[in-house]
Protein backbone atom coordinates (compact mmCIF):
# COMPACT_ATOMS: atom_id res chain seq x y z
CA UNK A 1 0.00 0.00 0.00
CA UNK A 2 1.43 3.37 -0.99
CA UNK A 3 2.17 5.86 1.76
CA UNK A 4 2.94 9.53 1.29
CA UNK A 5 5.62 10.77 3.63
CA UNK A 6 4.94 14.39 4.60
CA UNK A 7 8.10 16.44 4.36
CA UNK A 8 8.22 19.96 5.78
CA UNK A 9 9.78 22.73 3.69
CA UNK A 10 12.58 23.01 6.23
CA UNK A 11 13.37 19.30 5.91
CA UNK A 12 13.23 19.51 2.12
CA UNK A 13 15.71 22.37 2.27
CA UNK A 14 18.02 20.38 4.55
CA UNK A 15 17.88 17.25 2.42
CA UNK A 16 18.34 18.88 -0.96
CA UNK A 17 20.26 22.15 -0.63
CA UNK A 18 24.00 22.34 0.07
CA UNK A 19 24.68 23.27 3.65
CA UNK A 20 27.09 25.99 4.62
CA UNK A 21 30.77 25.38 5.17
CA UNK A 22 32.73 22.35 4.09
CA UNK A 23 29.63 20.20 3.30
CA UNK A 24 28.79 22.37 0.32
CA UNK A 25 32.22 22.32 -1.24
CA UNK A 26 33.14 19.41 -3.45
CA UNK A 27 36.84 19.78 -2.72
CA UNK A 28 39.68 17.68 -1.43
CA UNK A 29 40.14 19.70 1.74
CA UNK A 30 42.07 18.75 4.80
CA UNK A 31 41.20 15.63 6.72
CA UNK A 32 41.76 15.38 10.47
CA UNK A 33 45.49 14.71 11.00
CA UNK A 34 45.11 11.00 11.99
CA UNK A 35 43.06 10.31 8.86
CA UNK A 36 45.32 12.32 6.57
CA UNK A 37 48.29 10.38 7.95
CA UNK A 38 46.49 7.07 7.33
CA UNK A 39 45.73 8.05 3.73
CA UNK A 40 49.41 8.77 3.14
CA UNK A 41 50.66 5.69 5.00
CA UNK A 42 48.34 3.33 3.12
CA UNK A 43 49.07 4.88 -0.26
CA UNK A 44 45.45 5.78 -0.98
CA UNK A 45 44.78 8.07 -3.92
CA UNK A 46 42.97 11.13 -2.56
CA UNK A 47 41.05 11.66 -5.81
CA UNK A 48 39.41 8.24 -5.34
CA UNK A 49 38.15 8.96 -1.82
CA UNK A 50 34.91 10.49 -0.51
CA UNK A 51 33.92 10.78 3.16
CA UNK A 52 30.96 12.27 5.00
CA UNK A 53 30.69 12.11 8.79
CA UNK A 54 27.74 13.87 10.41
CA UNK A 55 26.00 13.61 13.73
CA UNK A 56 22.32 12.76 13.37
CA UNK A 57 21.01 16.12 14.62
CA UNK A 58 23.90 18.40 13.66
CA UNK A 59 23.35 21.03 10.94
CA UNK A 60 26.84 20.59 9.49
CA UNK A 61 29.09 17.62 8.96
CA UNK A 62 32.21 16.85 10.93
CA UNK A 63 33.95 15.71 7.73
CA UNK A 64 32.92 16.30 4.12
CA UNK A 65 35.72 15.20 1.85
CA UNK A 66 34.78 15.22 -1.87
CA UNK A 67 31.12 14.68 -0.91
CA UNK A 68 29.64 15.43 -4.35
CA UNK A 69 31.81 13.19 -6.51
CA UNK A 70 29.68 10.34 -7.93
CA UNK A 71 31.25 7.02 -7.00
CA UNK A 72 30.50 3.34 -7.29
CA UNK A 73 29.06 2.39 -3.88
CA UNK A 74 29.11 -1.41 -4.44
CA UNK A 75 26.73 -3.16 -2.03
CA UNK A 76 25.98 -0.06 0.03
CA UNK A 77 23.52 0.73 -2.80
CA UNK A 78 21.27 -1.88 -1.16
CA UNK A 79 20.53 0.72 1.53
CA UNK A 80 18.60 2.80 -1.00
CA UNK A 81 16.70 -0.14 -2.46
CA UNK A 82 15.68 -1.64 0.88
CA UNK A 83 14.66 1.71 2.39
CA UNK A 84 12.52 2.55 -0.66
CA UNK A 85 10.86 -0.87 -0.39
CA UNK A 86 10.13 -0.37 3.31
CA UNK A 87 8.60 3.02 2.63
CA UNK A 88 6.62 1.99 -0.45
CA UNK A 89 5.46 -1.52 0.50
CA UNK A 90 5.52 -1.37 4.30
CA UNK A 91 7.36 -3.68 6.70
CA UNK A 92 4.45 -6.18 6.86
CA UNK A 93 4.34 -6.72 3.08
CA UNK A 94 4.47 -10.40 2.07
CA UNK A 95 4.84 -12.28 -1.21
CA UNK A 96 2.59 -15.16 -2.18
CA UNK A 97 3.22 -18.30 -4.21
CA UNK A 98 0.13 -20.02 -5.59
CA UNK A 99 -0.50 -23.59 -6.70
CA UNK A 100 -3.22 -24.34 -9.27
CA UNK A 101 -4.51 -27.27 -11.32
CA UNK A 102 -6.20 -27.29 -14.71
CA UNK A 103 -8.05 -30.58 -14.10
CA UNK A 104 -10.39 -32.07 -11.51
CA UNK A 105 -9.01 -33.52 -8.28
CA UNK A 106 -10.65 -36.86 -7.53
CA UNK A 107 -9.88 -38.93 -4.45
CA UNK A 108 -6.59 -37.11 -3.98
CA UNK A 109 -5.50 -37.51 -7.59
CA UNK A 110 -4.79 -34.52 -9.85
CA UNK A 111 -5.82 -35.68 -13.31
CA UNK A 112 -3.92 -32.94 -15.13
CA UNK A 113 -1.08 -30.48 -14.64
CA UNK A 114 0.03 -28.68 -11.51
CA UNK A 115 0.86 -24.98 -11.87
CA UNK A 116 3.08 -23.04 -9.46
CA UNK A 117 2.74 -19.29 -9.95
CA UNK A 118 5.42 -17.09 -8.41
CA UNK A 119 5.01 -13.48 -7.35
CA UNK A 120 8.67 -12.74 -6.76
CA UNK A 121 9.23 -14.14 -3.26
CA UNK A 122 12.91 -13.29 -2.63
CA UNK A 123 13.19 -15.79 0.23
CA UNK A 124 11.62 -18.99 -1.10
CA UNK A 125 14.47 -21.03 0.34
CA UNK A 126 14.58 -24.80 0.70
CA UNK A 127 12.70 -25.05 4.01
CA UNK A 128 10.02 -22.62 2.84
CA UNK A 129 9.55 -24.60 -0.39
CA UNK A 130 9.32 -27.75 1.72
CA UNK A 131 6.48 -26.12 3.66
CA UNK A 132 4.73 -25.26 0.39
CA UNK A 133 4.94 -28.89 -0.71
CA UNK A 134 3.81 -30.04 2.73
CA UNK A 135 0.87 -27.64 2.68
CA UNK A 136 -0.18 -28.94 -0.72
CA UNK A 137 0.02 -32.54 0.50
CA UNK A 138 -2.06 -31.58 3.54
CA UNK A 139 -4.96 -30.68 1.21
CA UNK A 140 -5.26 -34.40 0.51
CA UNK A 141 -3.53 -34.56 -2.87
CA UNK A 142 -1.59 -37.79 -3.33
CA UNK A 143 -0.64 -37.99 -6.99
CA UNK A 144 -0.18 -35.74 -10.02
CA UNK A 145 -0.82 -37.22 -13.45
CA UNK A 146 0.46 -34.32 -15.56
CA UNK A 147 3.45 -32.01 -15.60
CA UNK A 148 4.74 -29.37 -13.24
CA UNK A 149 4.15 -26.03 -14.96
CA UNK A 150 6.05 -23.00 -13.68
CA UNK A 151 4.38 -19.62 -14.13
CA UNK A 152 7.03 -16.88 -14.29
CA UNK A 153 4.77 -14.24 -15.82
CA UNK A 154 4.67 -11.80 -12.88
CA UNK A 155 8.16 -10.59 -13.82
CA UNK A 156 9.45 -9.99 -17.31
CA UNK A 157 12.30 -12.29 -18.28
CA UNK A 158 15.62 -10.60 -17.59
CA UNK A 159 17.73 -10.14 -20.68
CA UNK A 160 21.43 -10.80 -20.64
CA UNK A 161 23.75 -13.52 -19.49
CA UNK A 162 23.94 -14.52 -15.82
CA UNK A 163 27.74 -14.56 -16.16
CA UNK A 164 27.90 -11.08 -17.65
CA UNK A 165 29.27 -9.42 -14.49
CA UNK A 166 32.39 -11.54 -14.00
CA UNK A 167 32.05 -14.63 -16.19
CA UNK A 168 31.23 -16.90 -13.23
CA UNK A 169 27.72 -18.13 -14.00
CA UNK A 170 27.92 -20.78 -11.28
CA UNK A 171 28.14 -18.16 -8.51
CA UNK A 172 24.85 -17.70 -6.64
CA UNK A 173 25.22 -13.90 -6.64
CA UNK A 174 24.98 -13.91 -10.46
CA UNK A 175 21.58 -15.65 -10.58
CA UNK A 176 19.04 -13.61 -12.53
CA UNK A 177 15.81 -12.66 -10.73
CA UNK A 178 12.67 -14.68 -11.48
CA UNK A 179 9.03 -14.51 -10.37
CA UNK A 180 9.43 -18.09 -9.14
CA UNK A 181 12.93 -18.47 -7.73
CA UNK A 182 13.57 -21.34 -5.32
CA UNK A 183 16.59 -21.44 -3.01
CA UNK A 184 18.39 -18.90 -5.21
CA UNK A 185 18.70 -21.78 -7.73
CA UNK A 186 21.74 -22.93 -5.77
CA UNK A 187 23.09 -26.14 -4.24
CA UNK A 188 25.06 -26.12 -1.01
CA UNK A 189 27.93 -28.58 -1.45
CA UNK A 190 29.35 -29.58 1.93
CA UNK A 191 32.88 -30.98 2.20
CA UNK A 192 33.50 -33.31 5.15
CA UNK A 193 36.88 -35.03 5.51
CA UNK A 194 36.67 -38.55 6.98
CA UNK A 195 40.15 -39.41 8.29
CA UNK A 196 38.99 -42.89 9.33
CA UNK A 197 38.34 -43.87 5.71
CA UNK A 198 40.82 -41.45 4.16
CA UNK A 199 38.09 -40.03 1.90
CA UNK A 200 36.25 -36.77 1.51
CA UNK A 201 32.48 -36.87 1.86
CA UNK A 202 30.51 -34.62 -0.49
CA UNK A 203 26.96 -33.80 0.57
CA UNK A 204 24.50 -31.78 -1.55
CA UNK A 205 21.69 -29.83 0.08
CA UNK A 206 19.20 -29.86 -1.47
CA UNK A 207 19.72 -32.79 -3.83
CA UNK A 208 17.18 -32.68 -6.67
CA UNK A 209 16.28 -35.91 -8.42
CA UNK A 210 18.13 -34.80 -11.57
CA UNK A 211 21.44 -34.07 -9.82
CA UNK A 212 24.36 -36.50 -9.85
CA UNK A 213 27.70 -35.95 -8.09
CA UNK A 214 31.00 -37.50 -9.07
CA UNK A 215 33.63 -37.08 -6.36
CA UNK A 216 37.20 -37.31 -7.66
CA UNK A 217 38.72 -35.20 -4.86
CA UNK A 218 41.71 -36.75 -3.12
CA UNK A 219 41.93 -36.23 0.66
CA UNK A 220 45.42 -35.20 1.78
CA UNK A 221 47.00 -34.75 5.20
CA UNK A 222 48.82 -31.48 4.66
CA UNK A 223 48.28 -28.17 6.37
CA UNK A 224 45.13 -26.36 5.26
CA UNK A 225 45.88 -23.70 2.68
CA UNK A 226 43.40 -22.22 0.23
CA UNK A 227 41.16 -25.27 -0.05
CA UNK A 228 38.66 -23.64 -2.43
CA UNK A 229 41.39 -22.85 -4.99
CA UNK A 230 42.47 -26.50 -5.04
CA UNK A 231 39.04 -27.93 -5.82
CA UNK A 232 37.84 -28.05 -9.42
CA UNK A 233 34.24 -28.37 -10.61
CA UNK A 234 32.77 -29.26 -14.01
CA UNK A 235 29.11 -29.51 -14.98
CA UNK A 236 27.84 -31.92 -17.63
CA UNK A 237 24.20 -31.70 -18.74
CA UNK A 238 22.88 -34.75 -20.55
CA UNK A 239 19.40 -36.26 -20.96
CA UNK A 240 17.90 -34.02 -18.31
CA UNK A 241 20.59 -34.88 -15.73
CA UNK A 242 23.03 -32.37 -14.25
CA UNK A 243 26.24 -34.19 -13.45
CA UNK A 244 28.70 -32.27 -11.27
CA UNK A 245 32.28 -33.56 -11.27
CA UNK A 246 34.59 -32.45 -8.47
CA UNK A 247 38.34 -32.95 -8.72
CA UNK A 248 41.57 -31.81 -7.06
CA UNK A 249 42.82 -32.21 -3.50
CA UNK A 250 41.48 -31.30 -0.07
CA UNK A 251 43.50 -31.16 3.15
CA UNK A 252 41.86 -32.90 6.11
CA UNK A 253 43.15 -30.07 8.30
CA UNK A 254 40.64 -27.74 6.61
CA UNK A 255 37.72 -29.42 8.39
CA UNK A 256 34.14 -28.98 7.15
CA UNK A 257 33.44 -26.34 4.52
CA UNK A 258 30.61 -25.30 2.23
CA UNK A 259 30.28 -23.75 -1.21
CA UNK A 260 27.09 -22.61 -2.93
CA UNK A 261 26.96 -23.22 -6.66
CA UNK A 262 24.40 -22.94 -9.44
CA UNK A 263 24.51 -26.11 -11.52
CA UNK A 264 21.01 -26.26 -13.10
CA UNK A 265 18.72 -24.13 -15.20
CA UNK A 266 15.66 -22.75 -13.33
CA UNK A 267 13.00 -25.17 -14.57
CA UNK A 268 15.00 -28.40 -14.11
CA UNK A 269 16.13 -27.22 -10.68
CA UNK A 270 12.58 -26.60 -9.41
CA UNK A 271 11.33 -29.77 -11.06
CA UNK A 272 14.00 -31.93 -9.45
CA UNK A 273 13.53 -30.34 -6.04
CA UNK A 274 9.73 -30.58 -6.15
CA UNK A 275 9.91 -34.23 -7.21
CA UNK A 276 12.23 -35.26 -4.38
CA UNK A 277 10.22 -33.37 -1.73
CA UNK A 278 6.89 -34.66 -3.05
CA UNK A 279 8.07 -38.26 -3.01
CA UNK A 280 9.66 -37.89 0.44
CA UNK A 281 6.22 -36.93 1.70
CA UNK A 282 4.58 -39.96 0.16
CA UNK A 283 3.23 -38.41 -3.04
CA UNK A 284 3.44 -39.77 -6.58
CA UNK A 285 4.66 -37.67 -9.48
CA UNK A 286 6.44 -38.76 -12.66
CA UNK A 287 5.74 -35.82 -14.95
CA UNK A 288 8.09 -33.35 -16.57
CA UNK A 289 8.44 -29.60 -16.15
CA UNK A 290 7.96 -26.57 -18.36
CA UNK A 291 7.24 -22.86 -18.13
CA UNK A 292 3.88 -21.41 -19.12
CA UNK A 293 1.22 -19.09 -17.78
CA UNK A 294 -1.54 -20.42 -15.57
CA UNK A 295 -4.75 -20.74 -17.62
CA UNK A 296 -7.67 -18.55 -16.51
CA UNK A 297 -9.87 -21.57 -15.74
CA UNK A 298 -7.30 -23.18 -13.42
CA UNK A 299 -8.44 -23.77 -9.83
CA UNK A 300 -6.42 -22.51 -6.86
CA UNK A 301 -5.33 -25.33 -4.56
CA UNK A 302 -2.92 -23.70 -2.12
CA UNK A 303 -1.21 -20.39 -1.31
CA UNK A 304 2.07 -20.00 0.56
CA UNK A 305 3.16 -16.67 2.03
CA UNK A 306 6.67 -15.36 2.55
CA UNK A 307 8.10 -13.83 5.72
CA UNK A 308 7.33 -10.09 5.99
CA UNK A 309 9.45 -7.53 4.19
CA UNK A 310 11.05 -6.41 7.46
CA UNK A 311 12.56 -9.90 7.82
CA UNK A 312 13.48 -10.07 4.13
CA UNK A 313 15.53 -6.86 4.20
CA UNK A 314 17.39 -8.17 7.25
CA UNK A 315 18.50 -11.11 5.13
CA UNK A 316 19.37 -8.79 2.25
CA UNK A 317 21.51 -6.33 4.19
CA UNK A 318 23.05 -8.62 6.80
CA UNK A 319 24.12 -11.15 4.16
CA UNK A 320 24.43 -8.72 1.24
CA UNK A 321 22.22 -10.88 -0.97
CA UNK A 322 22.22 -9.56 -4.52
CA UNK A 323 19.52 -11.68 -6.08
CA UNK A 324 17.08 -10.95 -3.23
CA UNK A 325 17.66 -7.22 -3.78
CA UNK A 326 16.91 -7.57 -7.47
CA UNK A 327 13.72 -9.48 -6.63
CA UNK A 328 12.67 -6.50 -4.48
CA UNK A 329 13.34 -4.06 -7.35
CA UNK A 330 11.11 -6.11 -9.66
CA UNK A 331 8.45 -6.34 -6.94
CA UNK A 332 8.40 -2.55 -6.67
CA UNK A 333 8.00 -2.44 -10.44
CA UNK A 334 5.07 -4.86 -10.48
CA UNK A 335 3.35 -3.21 -7.52
CA UNK A 336 3.77 0.37 -8.72
CA UNK A 337 3.83 0.03 -12.52
CA UNK A 338 1.95 -3.21 -13.09
CA UNK A 339 2.91 -6.72 -14.05
CA UNK A 340 5.15 -7.94 -15.57
CA UNK A 341 7.72 -6.20 -13.41
CA UNK A 342 10.88 -4.99 -15.09
CA UNK A 343 14.13 -3.66 -13.68
CA UNK A 344 13.61 -0.42 -15.60
CA UNK A 345 10.24 0.14 -13.95
CA UNK A 346 11.62 -0.82 -10.55
CA UNK A 347 14.39 1.76 -10.88
CA UNK A 348 11.81 4.33 -11.93
CA UNK A 349 9.70 3.51 -8.86
CA UNK A 350 12.70 4.14 -6.61
CA UNK A 351 13.44 7.42 -8.36
CA UNK A 352 9.84 8.56 -7.98
CA UNK A 353 9.96 7.70 -4.27
CA UNK A 354 13.09 9.82 -3.87
CA UNK A 355 11.52 12.84 -5.60
CA UNK A 356 8.28 12.44 -3.66
CA UNK A 357 10.26 12.76 -0.46
CA UNK A 358 12.41 15.68 -1.50
CA UNK A 359 15.52 13.59 -2.14
CA UNK A 360 16.97 14.75 -5.44
CA UNK A 361 20.00 12.74 -6.48
CA UNK A 362 20.73 13.80 -10.08
CA UNK A 363 23.98 11.80 -10.24
CA UNK A 364 22.30 8.54 -9.20
CA UNK A 365 22.80 5.49 -11.41
CA UNK A 366 20.90 2.68 -9.70
CA UNK A 367 21.39 0.02 -12.40
CA UNK A 368 19.99 -3.21 -10.85
CA UNK A 369 19.62 -1.81 -7.33
CA UNK A 370 21.94 -4.33 -5.70
CA UNK A 371 25.30 -2.65 -6.25
CA UNK A 372 26.59 -5.64 -8.22
CA UNK A 373 27.44 -3.28 -11.04
CA UNK A 374 30.32 -1.47 -12.69
CA UNK A 375 28.19 1.56 -13.59
CA UNK A 376 26.19 2.24 -10.38
CA UNK A 377 26.90 5.69 -8.93
CA UNK A 378 25.89 7.88 -5.98
CA UNK A 379 27.66 10.62 -4.05
CA UNK A 380 28.68 10.36 -0.41
CA UNK A 381 26.61 13.48 0.32
CA UNK A 382 23.44 11.85 -0.95
CA UNK A 383 24.12 8.53 0.72
CA UNK A 384 24.43 10.45 4.00
CA UNK A 385 21.19 12.32 3.30
CA UNK A 386 19.49 8.99 2.65
CA UNK A 387 20.69 7.67 6.00
CA UNK A 388 19.52 10.84 7.76
CA UNK A 389 16.10 10.46 6.14
CA UNK A 390 15.99 6.79 7.19
CA UNK A 391 16.74 7.73 10.81
CA UNK A 392 13.67 10.01 10.85
CA UNK A 393 11.42 7.48 9.11
CA UNK A 394 8.65 5.71 11.04
CA UNK A 395 10.35 2.52 9.87
CA UNK A 396 13.76 3.45 11.26
CA UNK A 397 13.80 0.50 13.73
CA UNK A 398 13.16 -2.02 10.95
CA UNK A 399 15.72 -0.38 8.67
CA UNK A 400 18.48 -0.02 11.26
CA UNK A 401 17.98 -3.56 12.55
CA UNK A 402 18.61 -4.83 9.03
CA UNK A 403 22.17 -3.45 9.00
CA UNK A 404 25.09 -5.66 10.01
CA UNK A 405 26.35 -5.08 13.57
CA UNK A 406 30.08 -4.75 14.02
CA UNK A 407 31.92 -7.89 15.22
CA UNK A 408 28.61 -9.75 15.69
CA UNK A 409 26.79 -10.42 12.41
CA UNK A 410 28.27 -12.86 9.88
CA UNK A 411 29.42 -10.28 7.31
CA UNK A 412 31.28 -8.31 10.02
CA UNK A 413 32.16 -11.14 12.38
CA UNK A 414 35.88 -10.56 11.95
CA UNK A 415 35.77 -6.80 11.44
CA UNK A 416 35.43 -3.69 13.57
CA UNK A 417 36.07 -5.37 16.92
CA UNK A 418 37.57 -3.94 20.11
CA UNK A 419 35.95 -0.67 21.12
CA UNK A 420 33.81 -0.72 17.95
CA UNK A 421 32.17 -4.09 18.69
CA UNK A 422 28.40 -3.69 18.77
CA UNK A 423 28.65 0.09 18.20
CA UNK A 424 28.21 0.09 14.42
CA UNK A 425 25.18 -0.58 12.25
CA UNK A 426 26.90 -0.39 8.85
CA UNK A 427 26.73 -1.88 5.39
CA UNK A 428 29.99 -2.52 3.59
CA UNK A 429 30.60 -2.74 -0.14
CA UNK A 430 33.26 -4.72 -1.97
CA UNK A 431 34.09 -4.98 -5.66
CA UNK A 432 37.38 -5.05 -7.52
CA UNK A 433 38.55 -1.46 -7.25
CA UNK A 434 35.79 -0.46 -4.82
CA UNK A 435 35.55 -0.37 -1.03
CA UNK A 436 32.72 1.40 0.75
CA UNK A 437 30.99 1.61 4.12
CA UNK A 438 27.81 3.44 5.10
CA UNK A 439 25.71 3.47 8.24
CA UNK A 440 25.61 4.60 11.84
CA UNK A 441 28.20 4.79 14.63
CA UNK A 442 27.38 5.13 18.32
CA UNK A 443 30.43 6.91 19.71
CA UNK A 444 31.97 6.75 23.18
CA UNK A 445 29.94 9.76 24.35
CA UNK A 446 26.62 8.26 23.25
CA UNK A 447 26.26 10.36 20.10
CA UNK A 448 25.10 8.67 16.93
CA UNK A 449 26.78 9.71 13.71
CA UNK A 450 26.27 8.91 10.06
CA UNK A 451 29.42 7.68 8.32
CA UNK A 452 29.84 7.24 4.58
CA UNK A 453 33.14 6.34 2.96
CA UNK A 454 33.61 5.38 -0.69
CA UNK A 455 36.91 4.60 -2.36
CA UNK A 456 37.17 3.86 -6.07
CA UNK A 457 40.67 2.98 -7.23
CA UNK A 458 42.80 -0.01 -8.15
CA UNK A 459 44.45 0.22 -4.72
CA UNK A 460 41.12 -0.43 -3.00
CA UNK A 461 42.35 -3.28 -0.79
CA UNK A 462 44.26 -0.84 1.41
CA UNK A 463 41.01 1.08 1.95
CA UNK A 464 39.74 -1.67 4.25
CA UNK A 465 42.37 -0.73 6.82
CA UNK A 466 41.46 2.91 6.35
CA UNK A 467 37.82 2.06 7.14
CA UNK A 468 38.97 0.76 10.53
CA UNK A 469 40.95 3.95 11.15
CA UNK A 470 38.04 6.18 10.13
CA UNK A 471 35.45 4.39 12.25
CA UNK A 472 37.72 4.29 15.29
CA UNK A 473 38.32 8.01 14.86
CA UNK A 474 34.56 8.68 14.74
CA UNK A 475 34.02 6.55 17.83
CA UNK A 476 36.80 8.16 19.91
CA UNK A 477 36.56 11.81 18.84
CA UNK A 478 36.05 14.46 21.55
Amino acid sequence: MSRIFIVTPLLILFLTAPASGVFGADAYGDLPPPLAAAVKRLGLVRSGLSIVVQEIDAPDPVIAFAPDTPRNPASTMKLLTTLAALEELGPAYTWKTEVYTDAPVRNGHVKGNLYIKGYGDPYLINEHFWRLVRGLRATGIQSIAGDLVLDQSYFAAETGDSSEFDGQYWRAYNVLPRALLVNFQAINFRFRPDTATGKLQLIAEPKPTNLEIENRIRLTSGRCRGWARRVGMRILRRNGIDRVIFSGTYDADCGDNDIFRVVSEPAPYIHGLFAVLWREQGGRFEGGAREAETPPQARLLYTANSPPLADVIRAINKYSNNVMTRQVVLTLAAERKGSPGTTENGVQAVREWLVQNGLRFPELVLDNGAGLSRVARISARHMAQLLQFAYRSPYMPEFMSSLPISALDPMLKKRFGGALAGRLHVKTGYLNGVRSVAGYVLDRRGRRAIVVMMYNHASARAAEEFQETLLNWVYARP
